[in-house]
């Protein structure tokens, strides 16, 4: 049985943020979804210029949990780009 997911602790914002190419219909796109904890990692990693453990720290999960937050929205991010897909951010909290 596995462990209970930790709560992570992400700053909010009101609404999902969608990044597409320019010229191309929505409903053309295929759609690669970017979760608000990917996006929390990148934005204190890469934005704020914390380490992974600082990082952790702040989320409440650990370094190793960073990491792999980190390197699943970096590939999520590329492919989009190279790809051509749009981008959802996923910021608005999910009603679970």
């Amino acid at each position: 049985m596995p462990r209970p997911c930790k709560h992570r602790c992400c700053r909010r914002y009101d609404a999902d943020r969608v990044y597409k190419p320019r010229g191309v219909p929505m409903n053309e796109l295929e759609t690669t979804r970017l979760a608000l904890d990917q996006f929390e990692a990148l934005r204190l990693c890469d934005l704020e210029g914390l380490d992974q453990a600082a990082a952790g720290a702040r989320m409440g999960v650990s370094r190793g949990t960073v990491q792999r937050l980190l390197k699943s929205a970096r590939r999520d991010l590329v492919a989009a780009i190279l790809h051509g897909d749009a981008l959802l951010v996923a910021l608005a909290p999910r009603e679970d």
